[in-house]
């Protein structure tokens, strides 16, 4: 590989973080960015039900909505979609009794088939919350 070509790869690998408009206050007090564009892939951090002052939602339900929200405004701060989201992992403190309000949430929120890969995994500990999305999108 040339010199041109070597440093041309390495600037195309560069982190640009992305930021909502209306983002919550736990980027801030955790350090960490909402999302990282590398070339035509977009990393989304993971998305809980926080409120804006990075409190929980305390119902269950809205708390999934509010973490569905955050995801659009973060892929909406890209210029994307979910339409555009090819990888979900989604975490769940108490899969077996959460996954019935999950999966009628969520089919309201990702739009039409082909969808994209998703993964659930239960855990047991979301710093206060119950219910966490992490996504991968593809950038047109």
């Amino acid at each position: 590989m040339t010199q041109t070509k070597a440093t041309s790869a390495v600037k195309s690998a560069r982190r640009d973080a992305v930021i909502p408009a209306d983002r919550h206050a736990l980027y801030d007090a955790h350090k960490y960015s909402a999302a990282i564009r590398v070339g035509d892939l977009l990393f989304v951090s993971g998305q809980v039900g926080a409120r804006p002052d990075g409190s929980p939602e305390p119902v269950f339900a809205d708390q999934v909505r509010r973490a569905f929200a955050n995801l659009k405004a973060v892929l909406a701060a890209a210029g994307l979609s979910f339409d555009d989201v090819v990888d979900v992992t989604s975490f769940h403190t108490d899969p077996e009794n959460q996954l019935e309000t999950v999966l009628a949430i969520r089919a309201g929120e990702i739009g039409e088939a082909p969808y994209p890969s998703w993964t659930a995994v239960g855990v047991n500990w979301l710093a206060g919350f119950d219910f966490e999305l992490k996504a991968i999108a593809r950038i047109p």
